[in-house]
């Protein structure tokens, strides 16, 4: 009997010994939750749009880079981006979980890239521990390929001609030469990142290659185009501010969807409120957030997997990243005097706009060329007339809008600036066709789906 009992024993153990750990599971879950991790501590950091951007776009380069490996679906970027080379191979017999490597890739070169590395250091090594303990040595050989990678796109990263902007003389203003940008209320903060123009383009030929036609000549003349231009906006926002009067009146609980539009695309991250001495910081997303946020909407619509979710995130981060390159080298060569200013010096001294006016130069518009760039791309991936519900403003108190597709979203956004009273309809449209032309070209050039 003994003998049964203690040849039993043996048996459950053999069996035991012989049990493989199983793998760690990394979904697309994981990985949206991480992008929003770097999310909320950028709008804790107060990000201005074209360095969120840069943010974003490298460690999600980082997660793809090792996802393209050895894959029979996707195709690495480099050699389609500019300086991207020498990431270390993937022996697919070395046991490494890609998607775990990945997710760790992301994680890591985000650390380096924002204020707050102790809040995202505790997020990482809460994850780190629970790998560890699901399959410590599946995690550790991953952990140790997703470092290598990471290290290689953070030397690469820093050679794009950020820290030398970081040293490059503060824009100039000149307050006595019409039509060029000046400072505006409430905080008069100086002009925000002049020289982003300078950062390395990933795909473009250059900053300049998508420059937009001209805006028009500066003038006070009421029969010019510009006056025109300044005279809708200041229209518009007087036609919102007659609603907005007109709801308090009546006691309505109703805003107006113009009112409504303006508020749910602000995205200014810069926006301040001032209490009696004291100013303080608006938190809000920046247009970058914004649009990953509905990456991450279209995801999981879909239920998309996590191959996918890299995928949609890397393709829509080039786009916000090149975007916001091409525009703020334009803002800052073309110098456009803000609707704000123009219309307290030549129409009404006493207008203000429904938005604070962001801190750097109006033409062209941003938002414009950002959205129109993402929606592209977006439906490139996820198709069009992908219909969804944005909710990605209510963290900050405003309700969800629900929306036909991409492109109806991004046609939205760019008619907000006008609705907000921050931007002249010139800078809305010709920011529609710069966003168009960068994402039809993105669209063309990257090839990260093998045939």
């Amino acid at each position: 009997m003994k003998s049964k009992i203690y040849l039993l024993g043996l048996i459950t153990l053999f069996f035991i010994s012989c049990k493989k750990e199983d793998s760690i599971k990394v979904t697309t879950n994981d990985y949206c939750a991480a992008v929003d991790t770097v999310t909320g501590i950028m709008v804790h950091d107060i990000f201005s749009p074209p360095v969120a951007s840069r943010i974003y776009v490298y460690p999600n380069i980082a997660a793809y880079e090792i996802m393209a490996q050895n894959s029979t679906k996707y195709e690495s970027l480099q050699g389609q981006l500019k300086g991207l080379d020498s990431i270390p191979k993937l022996d697919p017999k070395s046991g490494v979980n890609k998607n775990l490597a990945a997710l760790i890739a992301h994680i890591e070169v985000s650390k380096q890239l924002i204020f707050s590395e102790e809040a995202l250091g505790k997020y990482r090594d809460s994850l780190y521990q629970k790998w560890e303990n699901e399959n410590a040595k599946e995690f550790l050989v991953s952990k140790e390929y997703g470092l290598k990678v990471a290290d290689r796109i953070k030397k690469w990263m820093g050679k794009d001609n950020y820290k030398q902007t970081r040293t490059f003389s503060k824009f100039s203003v000149y307050a006595n030469q019409p039509g060029r940008w000046q400072p505006t209320p409430p905080a008069y903060m100086d002009a925000v990142e002049p020289h982003w123009g300078e950062i390395r383009t990933l795909v473009m030929d250059s900053a300049s290659q998508f420059k937009p036609i001209a805006p028009y000549p500066f003038s006070t003349d009421k029969n010019s185009a510009f006056y025109k231009d300044a005279k809708e906006t200041y229209d518009v926002g007087n036609m919102i501010s007659e609603k907005l009067i007109a709801m308090e009146k009546n006691k309505s609980t109703v805003i107006p969807e113009e009112s409504d539009i303006a508020t749910f695309w602000d995205c200014n991250p810069y926006a301040t409120v001032t209490q009696g001495h004291m100013m303080f910081a608006k938190k809000k997303n920046s247009p970058d957030a914004h649009w990953m946020n509905i990456t991450k909407i279209a995801l999981k619509k879909n239920k998309s997997d996590f191959e996918t979710a890299v995928f949609a995130y890397t393709k829509t981060s080039i786009g916000v990243f090149e975007s916001i390159i091409s525009c703020w080298n334009e803002k800052f060569r073309s110098n456009v005097i803000r609707p704000e200013t123009y219309i307290n010096q030549n129409i009404d001294e006493n207008w203000r706009p429904q938005l604070q006016t962001p801190p750097f130069p109006e033409y062209t518009s941003g938002h414009s060329v950002i959205s129109s760039c993402s929606s592209l791309i977006l439906t490139s991936i996820f198709g069009d007339n992908f219909s969804y519900i944005d909710d990605s403003e209510v963290p900050f108190g405003l309700p969800k809008r629900p929306f036909k597709s991409f492109k109806q979203a991004a046609a939205e956004a760019a008619i907000s600036r006008l609705y907000g009273g921050i931007h002249y309809r010139a800078a809305i449209e010709n920011g529609v066709v710069q966003g168009d032309n960068i994402g039809n070209y993105l669209n063309k050039k990257l090839k990260m789906l093998k045939k």
